[in-house]
């Protein structure tokens, strides 16, 4: 697990080595760099040594031959059984790591070897026989890789902050990204908030030759196209808890000690017990957790996790440690948004981050997550509801417009108002539109009017289509809703939200974080299997669930969901209402540029009042403005020494 950055065109050593500082905190472990000024290319990278840790591990890492060099970050769970087949043809290996097993799979199958790989990447190899970069990002999007050209080139990186070391990148901003940061609270890939800066999408490659895109593909789409298995309940439960058990253990391969999130939700338990299984009799899995000082949690309808991950512990016998914090996890917002590169909407890394930090202070250096259980199984509000929705979405049009007047009209000032308002807020919408609009936080329209005229104008003229809708292209028209929906969240929400704040918050500190409920072969069953197996009545993650009942207590498993997140109503009325009022202020918002001033204040009374729930617009609208003073501003300095310092 480490960050690599680089470039193939007219640039210079200097740069590539203010590239590689700027990711110093995905890689303390080791750096290294390669540059030919000769044939426009460098590469670099920061290690953070999970396997081989000996400096036969190093890279840029050649092939025995000096034909192909690679800059690799990320892990391949199945290159021991790569490295045996590629043994038996002839293949010779000096080192022990899987980085060599890539280089010496492209000798073999050139860019059909990311087929055979079982893990989480990105990497770039520079063939000199060819003169080509070959690039590739992982099947779901566990690693990031953004990417942009300029006149000199083509510039790369695990992180944004990194390409931004080059005076000559693009920083115009990309107003429909924005557009859509303040719809979803992320943007769909592949865009971002620069508008030449791109996120290079889950399960895609690229081939770079001169400095210019000569080939961009998706090897892998999430396989939402495959029929339906008739498998009994039984069988069901057998095959994915088989699938379970093998995706955990995949990822305990480790030169170093693993340990693992525990929330005491029905994920990060299970995870948690199939990993503890593996482990002697006589270690202890270290787990860890983080507890909260204040009400405000409970205030917002988030019940109290710790009292679960405490039982769990104890039923499991694995060791417990756990941070607590306060309000004063506001504090670290600007921080927050410097690690994540992009101005994602959401407090939830946070708390990602305070684990993290913590793990690493008992030196551990991969944590298991339970990320993406939900995703594949079923598991968020809007999945029941959609599904709810056979009750009335029969109702005529006319009927269905006065059910979305009437949710505007309920109140919001608590969690079950707030979840009818977003459940019948898009009533008068049919189909697919339907679908997509349970991802938004907003109208369009309040966001339209949010954004200043020239912003308005440009959206205007770009004419850019919904790119959720755009994604539902990809599947068949008679795919079933749920896993229309679920495609959708695997695509995107899973990709360009979730995982990107669970790598990047991890990385902060130098922590790599896996997440086996995202093995291949794990979401190749779970999409084949009966809705009525993932969502039973109220029962979300059914099949999952039993599958688990012979690890877990039942009031564990089937606890109700709570949000993994903070109190962010209460942080803007109290820990974040100066921070809100500067960023916010009428000469912040009309030197910027970006919002309109009227209608922002009108926003913050409006939500205030108790009349509209606009707490995750106000926040996406600051994370905003935050991004672009640290990045645009050049106010991330202390930043980035920070993260050097640590």
């Amino acid at each position: 697990m480490c960050g690599i950055s680089g470039f193939q065109g007219a640039f210079s050593e200097k740069l590539l080595n203010k590239m590689n500082r700027a990711i110093y905190h995905r890689g303390p472990d080791d750096s290294g760099i390669y540059f030919s000024h000769e044939n426009e290319i460098g590469l670099a990278h920061r290690r953070l040594s999970i396997i081989d840790l000996s400096s036969d591990g190093h890279q840029p890492m050649w092939d025995i031959y000096h034909s192909v060099v690679i800059v690799f970050n990320g892990e391949i769970y199945n290159y021991k059984d790569l490295k045996s087949m590629l043994i038996d043809e002839g293949f010779k290996f000096k080192s022990h790591s899987d980085t060599e097993v890539i280089v010496n799979l492209y000798l073999r199958y050139g860019s059909k070897l990311i087929n055979k790989l079982n893990g989480i990447f990105s990497f770039a190899i520079w063939d000199t026989r060819t003169n080509n970069l070959f690039i590739a990002r992982d099947a779901v999007g566990v690693k990031p890789f953004y990417y942009t050209n300029t006149s000199n080139g083509f510039l790369f990186s695990s992180e944004i902050k990194a390409l931004l070391q080059d005076e000559t990148v693009n920083k115009s901003l990309d107003y429909n990204a924005i557009y859509n940061y303040l719809t979803y609270l992320w943007s769909p890939a592949p865009d971002t908030i620069l508008k030449n800066v791109k996120k290079l999408e889950p399960g895609h490659a690229l081939i770079v030759s001169d400095g210019v895109i000569k080939k961009h593909w998706r090897y892998y789409d999430l396989p939402y196209d495959q029929p339906i298995k008739k498998l009994s309940q039984e069988q069901a439960v057998q095959d994915v808890r088989s699938c379970l058990i093998q995706a955990v253990d995949r990822q305990m391969v480790s030169d170093v000690p693993v340990g693992a999130f525990l929330s005491g939700g029905l994920d990060s338990s299970s995870i948690v017990a199939l990993a503890n299984q593996r482990l002697p009799t006589s270690q202890k899995l270290q787990c860890f957790t983080i507890g909260f000082n204040d009400d405000s949690f409970a205030n917002e309808g988030m019940s109290a996790d710790l009292p679960y991950a405490q039982k769990v512990a104890n039923h499991l016998g694995v060791d417990l440690h756990t941070i607590y914090v306060g309000p004063e996890m506001a504090n670290q917002l600007e921080r927050m948004i410097y690690h994540l590169d992009e101005p994602q909407a959401d407090p939830a890394p946070l708390n990602a981050l305070f684990i993290s930090e913590l793990a690493r202070k008992h030196d551990i250096k991969v944590l298991l997550s339970g990320t993406g259980g939900d995703d594949i199984f079923s598991g968020y509000r809007r999945h029941q509801a959609l599904l709810l929705e056979k009750y009335w979405s029969w109702l005529p049009l006319a009927a269905r417009q006065q059910l979305d007047c009437i949710s505007n009209n309920i109140p919001v000032k608590n969690a079950v108002g707030r979840r009818i308002n977003k459940a019948f807020k898009y009533a008068s919408l049919d189909g697919d539109k339907r679908i997509t609009s349970y991802f938004h936080w907003s109208k369009a329209d309040i966001i339209t009017d949010l954004l200043s005229l020239d912003v308005q104008k440009s959206l205007l003229e770009s004419n850019k289509q919904d790119p959720l809708m755009a994604t539902l292209r990809n599947l068949n028209v008679n795919t079933h809703p749920l896993n229309k929906m679920l495609y959708l969240e695997g695509k995107h929400f899973l990709a360009d939200h979730n995982l990107n704040y669970t790598d990047k918050m991890g990385m902060a500190v130098g922590v790599e974080i896996r997440v086996p409920l995202l093995d291949l072969d794990l979401i190749s069953l779970a999409t084949q299997l009966p809705v009525s197996y993932k969502q039973r009545g109220t029962t979300s993650k059914w099949i999952f669930k039993k599958a688990m009942e012979h690890y877990l207590p039942n009031d564990v498993i089937y606890r109700p969901k709570t949000g993994f997140g903070a109190p962010l109503r209460s942080w803007l009325q109290n820990e974040l209402s100066s921070l809100m009022a500067d960023v916010l202020s009428t000469t912040s918002i009309q030197n910027r540029g970006i919002f309109n001033t009227h209608t922002v204040k009108n926003l913050i009374a409006a939500d205030r009042n108790g009349h509209i729930d606009g707490t995750y617009t106000l926040f996406s609208m600051i994370c905003i403005e935050l991004w672009c003073r640290i990045f645009l501003d050049n106010h991330g300095k202390n930043l980035a020494q920070s993260s050097i310092r640590s």
